[in-house]
């Protein structure tokens, strides 16, 4: 857990026009920044960036945040990966309490880490460098129907065929960081002993980058009929390959504007797809698609379709992702399979049959639903008790595997008729956590009712201006109680979290820390960035004005309840009645000096 004042001094040292601008250009316009949207497609911009408030507003689709918000959204990194992100740039080291290493040891770690991605980065450059003048290898590209333009655009490059290549480039080339960065194969230490050679020789190399796009493995494949066809490099620290996915970073804007990604089998469909028409298009690294990748695309989008080929490997590679997307799968995502046929891999199709054919096919994709049931029931006959036992006992894991959800019950419905039993039965025989067709669905929990009036004038100010939090006190919050006491719960909160924050409490990271309380206060955050820069002194006089119209509510409120249950009959009622007529005066005498002070 990263401490929220670690958050809060990160957000005080970025800048998010230069965060943003790195991704998104950007023109000066007025106070604010102005550019083309990067969430969805536009022709005029209607994306700011406050240098003040410290946040991205777009007036096009609503999207908004901080600095952290932006690379969440648009990298697809998570929340811990992006204020590591941010704080590497401003030289702040992340505290984590897992992170037990001492100072220098953690130094150490990090130095490792930086020497690693250099080289990755050298030698990538180097093998571009090198495909310039390798004509079997750029033939072997043309073959395959690939450009000029293609090639620098995914930085493909070429293995020289001799053993040590890369003292080229590394004059110390016992350099103990290119073993660990998977570059050179050391035998020397072997039994028999050995030497040191490039572990890439004669092959177009595919560089692999993270989601910051360095370097951090590569992908080489043979020009001829050599094995193995693809070699990719080992595990390493820069490289996890059940984690990484090949051309998410080329990918992350074509994702956005087609509004899925496409998952197929190999470094060369990625490619080639890319030239073809669909550069929304990854691929795993020569390893079974695993819960993470399916966990880092739907950060990007929440329609994946897998594209596998149509014969055995490709089936049974299909049903490894679809017990990937299992712990993921749910109600607003869509998961889907694609069959081609066994002669063909996406590449060759779109070459034979066109893109708007494989388009269709793309839009015929088997939904999850779907494949698993097929998956589940093919191999009995549902015709037989001791087949539909056998369906149903292939289901049991995945099912269980699945959260809560209406496509789960859907999944059991469909299981349930098909092996003649109930959905109840199901759950029930399955153990499924919190089952739903057994028992009564309780109600959805109601969001609070939306804050209007003057609660809602506070409150804006506030989240404005975090800094006025002292103006509000007990009394303060037991006006807007006898109001509207489920407003005075949500200002209590909205309360409590300006105090967390400090004197130094901003809209950026006052945001941020309301980003994990839920939607309760999106609606006054995007009004808020939406808005033009509010001057603090001014929003003082303005809360201090909201504050006092609610005490001359709630004092009106109990002058009206005195006189209907007492009509003043008796000399306690009439010394309150005077008292609360006094206190009315003082309020209105106060609002007449601020209104001539202003």
């Amino acid at each position: 857990m990263i401490p929220q004042s670690f958050i809060q001094d990160l957000l005080n040292r970025v800048d998010i026009v230069d965060v943003v601008g790195r991704y998104v250009q950007l023109k000066k316009g007025g106070a604010n920044y102005m550019g083309l949207c990067p969430f969805h497609n536009e022709k005029s911009p209607s994306f700011t960036v406050s240098p003040t408030k410290q946040f991205y507003h777009c007036f096009g689709c609503g999207a908004h945040g901080t600095a952290i918000g932006f690379l969440i959204e648009y990298s697809g990194l998570g929340f811990v990966e992006a204020v590591k992100d941010l704080a590497q740039g401003v030289g702040m080291t992340v505290p984590e309490q897992e992170d037990r290493l001492p100072p220098a040891q953690r130094a150490q770690v990090q130095a490792k880490t930086l020497a690693l991605s250099e080289v990755m980065a050298r030698a990538g450059d180097f093998y571009r460098q090198q495909l310039r003048g390798a004509q079997n290898a750029i033939a072997y590209l043309k073959k395959r129907g690939l450009t000029g333009e293609i090639a620098a655009r995914f930085g493909l490059g070429y293995a020289p065929e001799g053993w040590d290549s890369l003292r080229a480039v590394f004059p110390d080339y016992a350099n103990p960081a290119l073993v660990e960065s998977g570059l050179v194969i050391d035998r020397s230490e072997e039994e028999g002993g050995g030497k040191r050679y490039d572990r890439f020789r004669d092959r177009i190399m595919f560089p692999i980058r993270n989601t910051k796009g360095q370097v951090i493995g590569f992908g080489g494949r043979v020009l001829d009929g050599g094995e193995p066809k693809y070699l990719n490099s080992p595990e390493t620290p820069l490289f996890q390959k059940g984690h990484e996915l090949y051309g998410l970073f080329e990918a992350r804007q074509a994702i956005r504007e087609a509004g899925y990604v496409l998952v197929t089998e190999g470094y060369m469909d990625v490619v080639a797809l890319a030239q073809l028409g669909f550069p929304q298009a990854v691929a795993t690294l020569g390893t079974a698609c695993t819960p993470t990748h399916v966990q880092k695309l739907l950060r990007q989008t929440d329609h994946v379709i897998f594209s596998f080929d149509g014969d055995a490997a490709g089936r049974r590679a299909a049903r490894r992702a679809l017990e990937a997307c299992l712990p993921h799968a749910g109600d607003n995502k869509t998961l889907k399979f694609l069959f081609l046929p066994p002669e063909h891999d996406p590449d060759s199709y779109v070459r034979e049959y066109g893109a708007p054919a494989f388009e269709q096919q793309v839009r015929d994709a088997m939904p999850l639903s779907q494949f698993l049931l097929k998956e589940v029931s093919q191999d009995g006959d549902l015709g037989t008790p001791e087949g539909r036992a056998r369906a149903q006992f292939e289901a049991k894991p995945m099912l269980q595997a699945m959260p809560p959800s209406a496509l789960r019950l859907q999944i059991v419905r469909g299981l349930a008729q098909m092996t003649q039993t109930t959905p109840a039965e199901i759950e029930a025989l399955f153990q499924l956590a919190q089952p739903v067709a057994r028992v009564r669905a309780a109600p959805p929990r109601t969001r609070r009712t939306a804050p209007v009036g003057l609660e809602r004038q506070m409150m804006r100010l506030l989240v404005a201006h975090p800094e006025l939090a002292d103006m509000l006190g007990e009394s303060e919050l037991a006006a807007v109680s006898q109001l509207a006491p489920d407003n005075a719960a949500m200002l209590m909160q909205l309360l409590d979290a300006c105090h967390a924050l400090g004197t130094q409490a901003n809209f950026a990271a006052l945001s941020e820390q309301l980003r994990a309380t839920g939607a309760d206060f999106d609606a006054l955050i995007a009004e808020v960035a939406a808005d033009t820069e509010s001057d603090p002194q001014a929003a003082r006089l303005e809360l201090a004005g909201a504050i006092r119209q609610t005490r001359m509510q709630v004092l009106k409120a109990e002058l009206d309840r005195l006189v209907a249950t007492t009509n003043l009959a008796t000399e306690e009622a009439r010394e309150r009645y005077r008292e609360l007529m006094q206190q009315q005066e003082q309020l209105r005498r106060q609002a007449e000096v601020e209104t001539t002070t202003r």
